[in-house]
């Protein structure tokens, strides 16, 4: 008989006591690799906002992280706008009333205004963002599941990403109406023109609208809105969005840059500059996005994962402890089989051997069901962190590197806490067992 088939026969002589010792094992092992799997989907989450197609955002003087949480990830709320004629200064002459080149329109390739503050859902869970269809056409260069993009001319339309329409329920035709905030009152609606193939980026998370039609909700515009709505004049569409709001009652939360190519230097090298020249102004703050976000990874999200992994190998420790004192137990009802054994011709060092299969095959029986429950977990929670991550997830989400790890880890653990009974055994005095023996 194989030592495999020997250390089975003891597990299953001792079935209650080794299920339990498993079981231990498997819920250790199933929260290491839910924390693997989700620590790699909140990276990813991070990480998709380095491919939005910008280098630059311009924002209201105040917090970085501020301005990057809310302009790039929609997840906070923007502190303060900025003037239009800002915003002017990092357009062509050709996009400008004034036909002049704005301050800073040679750094600049393409800048999309964006602007923030209300929301739709029933809980308000998702960002309304006012911006112009430049957006998906020329920065995020988007694909559409179905419809197409809006148009300028028509200030009540809007796109919305692919988790916006999953959970709310649209279709293209269908129209929403924006809130200022969970319970606030509700605007005009505006009729959805396409939805965004899912991008598994905050993208994914936000319904955006003609910002021209934005401007125009009520307390949208800087100054007296009677001046463009008459008064007594109701919140009809028809009637109100046929005249952009002027230029000098307009504001934008924050400007996306994709700066320009200069002298065959590549734009990643002209971003610097032109963040360090916008902040010596006292108008705005500019932010490099992507240095922005690997010092939040770096800061908050790497401690979080490795807190968290850490807690989980401790408990996976105290499993195999448990895996020892279950076997170290059973040591004394064993020494009458293992001295028959060693009168039948078994020699100590594979009565060592078998008890340390034993408690390998525990360790890694456990660990394979803690896998299974681990994997199983994440499928379970897989349409809530899509929700709220806007990264799409599945039970077969792996972390292969590090899931292939664990393997020799429990080898070695099982090993460890299965010397003390292995050498327990090794050492049974034969005559002394048969002899007390019932």
């Amino acid at each position: 008989m194989t030592l495999s088939k020997i250390a089975w026969r003891s597990i299953q002589q001792r079935s209650l006591a080794s299920f339990l010792t498993g079981l231990s094992m498997a819920l250790g092992v199933s929260l290491v690799v839910a924390v693997l799997v989700i620590g790699q989907i909140v990276a990813k989450s991070f990480a998709s906002g380095n491919a939005l197609g910008y280098n630059v955002i311009v924002g209201a003087k105040g917090g970085r992280l501020d301005l990057l949480l809310n302009t790039v990830y929609y997840l906070n709320r923007p502190i303060e706008n900025i003037p239009w004629d800002y915003y002017q200064q990092f357009l062509r002459a050709k996009d400008r009333s004034d036909h002049k080149d704005g301050k800073y329109a040679d750094d600049v390739d393409l800048a999309i205004p964006v602007c923030l503050g209300d929301v739709v859902g029933e809980n308000g869970q998702y960002r309304v963002v006012g911006t112009t269809p430049e957006l998906f056409s020329q920065l995020l260069h988007a694909t559409f599941s179905s419809g197409e993009n809006f148009k300028t001319p028509d200030f009540t339309t809007a796109v919305v990403g692919a988790e916006v329409a999953k959970h709310m329920g649209f279709k293209v035709g269908d129209s929403f109406s924006p809130a200022h905030g969970v319970g606030g009152e509700k605007h005009m609606p505006f009729k959805i023109t396409g939805i965004l193939d899912r991008t598994s980026t905050p993208v994914d998370r936000a319904a955006f609208v003609n910002m021209e039609g934005f401007f125009l909700i009520p307390d949208h515009a800087r100054g007296h809105v009677e001046e463009v709505h008459k008064p007594g004049e109701k919140e009809e569409p028809d009637e109100i969005l046929k005249t952009p709001l002027p230029e000098d009652q307009r504001e934008v939360t924050a400007v996306l840059i994709r700066t320009a190519s200069i002298g065959g230097a590549p734009p990643e090298l002209v971003a610097p500059d032109l963040v360090k020249h916008v902040n010596k102004e006292f108008v705005a703050q500019a932010i490099e996005p992507i240095k922005e976000i690997t010092v939040l990874t770096i800061t908050f999200v790497q401690p979080m994962q490795w807190i968290l992994l850490a807690l989980t190998v401790l408990i996976v420790i105290v499993a195999g402890i448990g895996i020892l004192v279950s076997i170290y137990n059973s040591m004394s009802e064993r020494r009458h089989e293992i001295a028959v054994m060693r009168a039948l011709g078994a020699h100590r060092g594979k009565i060592m051997l078998i008890v340390l299969t034993e408690s390998i095959m525990l360790a890694l029986g456990g660990g394979l069901a803690g896998w299974l429950v681990g994997h199983l977990l994440v499928g379970a929670a897989a349409p809530t962190i899509t929700e709220y991550t806007g990264v799409a997830v599945n039970f077969l989400q792996f972390v292969p590197t590090a899931e292939l790890i664990l393997i020799p880890g429990l080898i070695v653990l099982a090993s460890l806490v299965g010397y003390l009974p292995a050498l327990s055994a090794y050492r049974t005095d034969v005559a002394r067992a048969l002899t007390a023996a019932p």
